[in-house]
């Protein structure tokens, strides 16, 4: 209860459309909220370091495409949207059943062509479509906003890199240290490309990626590095290349899933660990550590990280039943998975199927690449009305590759994540701050490391005290959100289980 407090449902407990409004889980999320550290904190971060003018431009993408768009599209049936619940990461038929992917596949996990034809086209709910419609515009706006806003900067830097003219105190008092040599990033990029392309090659029926995948992965990754990490450095919100390194490589190789989510791990986590790492070097800089130190932490924890990841999904699979699979799960089970389920759709909307039967011409969301138009044309309205009303400061705030994927992470993130992120933000990033400002700078960050701290304690102790244990704690207080209808169709003459018909 304490994940997500949607009080509408309690108040009307047999209404379809008012548990889809209140829902923090399973619908809009209008006036829901958690009370859970993990619920605020878990998609975008603590909110505690986030500046106040891009909480704003997360909560005006949030209320537009929510609250505005969301509901619009829906209720004017735009794509047969009320056949379908009104926010659910889940694949369907044209009837509102969920899309039974088996029927589709032949023995090598790879598209049957005729039988994807027999059963019938892949359907999206509302608001998945348009979430992949705002992933397409945030990242041309990503790229017009570094190019508009930045342009000029980053060649000035590149022209003037290590001139003592151009460099901060920082830099000038981090000379005293010895750089890290250049030799030893290449080395590293030459021995984990060599490394990836063995596995991909000796394990080519598994993963079905080949060696020019892993190039093209990278050199996605590499692009879009500089623009990515200007709007992560300047806003604290990070972009993913997840969506259009699947567009991509599912045109390229359609029909194959697991290749798809091969070329898709591999560009995110790349310019991921790209990100971060250059983050550390520069809290290194502020803190005057030695280059060559920092670089060695980073590759022992990277090391010790990489074997702790992998022995503990691999204990997962074999020691918890069912893992993953929502089909079998008891309720309020912890093991659901909700990102790899997302991941489990994607490579069956952009590998499987591919984009051309989903978002191309033989495809009932073409529409939706137009968003990639909408996207470059954002930041050049933003950068005209700075020129034209100077005078107004408020408007150098406007971010729109923020604003613009503000959603990027919904699904997974639902309505509640992101009511309760907006809350804790606006208090404390722009209330506190201006009101209370020196308590701010004293206990604000302190005060977002300790929730974290303590998040991650309790995750620990209650696991071993008594998940080990088995100990389950069973109650009306332990039914999460309390919002049985919201996911339920609102379209006539459409039955699905456990919902009232519409006629």
């Amino acid at each position: 209860m304490l994940t997500s407090f949607s009080w509408l449902c309690w108040m009307f407990p047999g209404s379809v459309i008012a548990q889809q409004v209140g829902s923090g889980l399973h619908g809009l999320g209008l006036g829901a909220v958690g009370l859970d550290w993990s619920t605020i904190s878990s998609y975008l971060g603590s909110p505690l370091a986030t500046p106040w003018f891009a909480v704003a431009n997360v909560g005006v993408g949030f209320v537009l495409i929510m609250y505005v768009i969301t509901p619009l599209t829906y209720w004017f049936g735009v794509y047969d949207a009320r056949v379908f619940p009104i926010f659910s990461k889940d694949l369907f038929t044209s009837t509102g059943k969920i899309y039974n992917i088996s029927a589709i596949v032949d023995s090598n996990l790879n598209l049957d062509v005729q039988a994807y034809q027999k059963y019938g086209q892949l359907h999206l709910s509302t608001f998945f479509v348009f979430s992949y419609s705002m992933s397409f515009a945030a990242l041309s706006a990503t790229i017009m906003h570094a190019l508009i806003f930045h342009g000029k900067n980053i060649w000035n830097l590149r022209i003037h890199t290590f001139k003592d003219k151009k460099m901060d105190v920082h830099s000038r008092l981090m000379r005293k240290y010895k750089a890290v040599p250049e030799w030893w990033f290449f080395t590293i990029l030459a021995l984990t490309l060599t490394v990836t392309i063995t596995a991909c090659e000796w394990f080519k029926d598994q993963l079905q990626l080949r060696w020019w995948g892993v190039l093209l992965s990278c050199g996605l990754a590499i692009f879009f590095t500089l623009p990515i990490g200007i709007i992560k450095a300047t806003t604290d919100k990070s972009l993913g290349l997840n969506v259009i390194s699947e567009y991509i490589f599912g045109y390229i190789s359609p029909g194959r899933p697991v290749a798809n989510i091969s070329f898709k791990i591999l560009s995110i986590i790349t310019i991921g660990q790209a990100l971060t790492f250059l983050q550390d070097f520069k809290l290194g800089q502020y803190m005057k550590i030695p280059p060559r130190f920092m670089f060695m932490a980073q590759m022992v924890g990277t090391s010790v990280a990489a074997l702790v990841y992998m022995g503990t999904a691999w204990w997962m699979i074999d020691n918890v039943p069912n893992l993953c699979n929502t089909a079998v799960l008891p309720d309020n089970s912890p093991w659901v998975c909700p990102m790899d389920q997302v991941i489990y759709d994607a490579s069956v909307v952009w590998g499987l199927i591919g984009p051309r039967r989903i978002f191309g011409s033989l495809g009932l969301y073409g529409a939706v690449n137009w968003s990639f138009l909408i996207g470059a044309i954002a930041p050049m309205l933003a950068w005209l009305l700075q020129k034209l009303w100077p005078e107004k400061t408020w408007i150098k705030y406007i971010n729109m590759p923020v604003l613009i994927g503000a959603t990027s992470l919904m699904p997974p993130a639902t309505a509640v994540n992101f009511t309760s992120w907006l809350i804790i933000g606006f208090l404390f990033s722009f209330l506190i701050y201006r009101y209370h400002r020196q308590w701010w700078q004293r206990h604000n960050y302190v005060l977002s490391a300790g929730l974290d701290a303590g998040l991650a304690f309790m995750g620990v102790l209650l696991y071993v005290c008594l998940g080990l244990e088995n100990v389950s704690l069973k109650w009306w207080g332990t039914h999460l959100d309390g919002c049985p209808l919201a996911s339920c169709p609102t379209a006539k003459n459409i039955s699905v289980h456990d919902c009232p018909m519409f006629v």
